[in-house]
């Protein structure tokens, strides 16, 4: 047998393995949610790591730096720094309020947190997730058929097929338990790969200043941090690029994770393991594609985001190859499953639970929960089998989407005392709108990345209209 497909085959039955024994463990909602409360620092900063950077890490990323060169550091800057953000200033406050409010989603919390009985906040926060989050699961799809296209030969919509078919059963599986045990080790697959195969790339060029050249000889553009670009353009790359990390503190899926660490205390230590993870796997993948436009060329690739399956065969012994290859795999998983969890939650016990029937067992949330997680899958994978971008571009509409919507309506909600209700349902509403306006108009979505208006003027809405609805004693 192929050792490339012996490596990977290991690491699907690993993995199924995991969805076996986790789900026994899972009894409660709050287990299928929240694994109960009872996670370490260790398994927690892995899986938000894991969640956090899905395909785009591993195939959108080092396919943007084959084709723009240096330029891709940004989005690696930006990210890192947004990772830190979140860590040190959203974790611990949510953790504690969470709890405190017996709050097991984000919807939950901001209900309960703003004692809003017309349940708006609910149910815009949980449209929100579902239709954001679906779209993001649709490129994940995407990614897993581009992964085995590239490196098997089998065709793209079977990629998909198989991809979604081993993510939900383990997800409806094993629940929380599950996905936070199979991001520790897909987390430990994904920096090794992002770590060996670029030092690997640069030994086989003989050096950095050797790596350089061949990109000076194809253009010398792309060894400037603007990518060859001047004015707006290299300003709104980079400032693009930068951007991205805005995002964190307003993704559902990783911000659960926060809430799922079983002592607020252990956070430091997680923030330590998570940030180290970020820097290796960022600045890692930027030189995957670095380094894959010099060996290759430009011209190689005819989809730029195949670049790391193709670099892990040609470098890497067979079955180190298929371990890199599961890699990939692995980042497309470790989030598509989070977020389908998190869509799952919101159907289940937002929508169901807390607004249609209060006094539903813990079987039946249960088993709603695994068949909201099939319905959402199977939309998600039609929605990839249409979709004509590149999974890069997908993954940003998406968490766009997320970071301008929850980001500033839930830092104020934790750092500042005069938001209201009205503030956050506003800075929901006006992110929200922002970013699908600005990514459908293309004027406004060449001029810059759709994630900064939303972001900040939904941070005005929330401070504004909290300003504008504070109770007058």
């Amino acid at each position: 047998m192929d050792p490339v497909l012996t490596g990977f085959i290991v690491y699907l039955v690993l993995i199924l393995v995991v969805g076996f024994v986790t789900v026994r463990l899972t009894k409660t909602l709050s287990d299928f949610i929240l694994a109960g409360r009872k996670l370490g620092p260790w398994v927690v900063a892995f899986s938000e790591r894991a969640s956090g950077e899905s395909a785009w890490l591993l195939i959108g990323l080092p396919g943007l730096a084959l084709a723009s060169g240096y330029n891709a550091i940004w989005p690696a800057v930006g990210c890192c720094s947004g990772i830190l953000f979140s860590w040190l200033v959203i974790s611990r406050r949510l953790r504690v309020n969470t709890e405190r409010l017996n709050a097991l989603t984000l919807p939950d919390f901001f209900e309960a947190q703003f004692e809003d009985k017309s349940r708006s906040l609910r149910v815009v926060s949980t449209i929100i997730i579902v239709f954001f989050f679906t779209l993001y699961v649709a490129a994940q799809f995407l990614a897993a058929g581009k992964v085995l296209n590239a490196t098997f030969g089998m065709s793209q919509l079977a990629g998909m097929l198989l991809g979604a078919a081993i993510i939900l059963f383990y997800t409806i599986m094993g629940g929380f338990f599950a996905v936070v045990w199979t991001d520790l080790f897909q987390g430990v697959i994904m920096v090794c790969t992002l770590v060996i195969l670029p030092v690997a790339g640069i030994i086989e060029l003989d050096g950095l200043n050797m790596m350089n050249k061949g990109i000076a000889e194809i253009d010398a553009g792309l060894l400037s941090l603007g990518g060859g670009q001047t004015g707006w353009a290299m300003i709104s790359s980079i400032l693009g690029g930068l951007a991205i990390g805005l995002g964190y503190m307003g993704q559902p899926h990783l911000i659960t994770r926060f809430m799922a660490i079983k002592n607020p205390n252990e956070l430091k230590k997680g923030t330590v393991i998570a940030i180290t993870w970020a820097l290796l796997a960022f600045f890692g993948a930027v030189f995957v594609g670095i380094t894959g436009l010099s060996m290759f060329g430009s011209d190689f690739f005819a989809d730029t985001e195949k670049v790391m399956p193709v670099m892990a065969t040609t470098l890497m012994p067979a079955w180190i190859a298929g371990i890199m290859i599961s890699g990939a795999i692995a980042a497309m998983m470790s989030t598509a499953d989070s977020q389908l969890l998190v869509t799952t939650s919101a159907i289940s016990e937002d929508i169901y639970h807390q607004m249609m029937n209060k006094k539903a067992d813990q079987k039946t949330l249960v088993i709603l929960s695994r068949l909201a997680a099939i319905a959402v899958g199977v939309i998600a994978f039609i929605l990839a089998i249409t979709a004509e971008q590149l999974v890069y571009w997908l993954v940003l509409y998406a968490w766009a989407g997320l970071g301008a919507s929850f980001g500033p309506s839930l830092l104020l909600t934790l750092w500042w005392k005069k938001v209201t209700r009205q503030g956050v349902l506003a800075g929901m509403i006006v992110g929200t709108v922002t970013v699908l306006v600005w990514y459908n108009v293309p004027v406004l979505k060449n001029f810059i990345y759709e994630l900064i208006p939303g972001f900040f003027l939904s941070l005005i809405a929330v401070w504004a209209v909290s300003l504008g609805t504070q109770k007058r004693y």
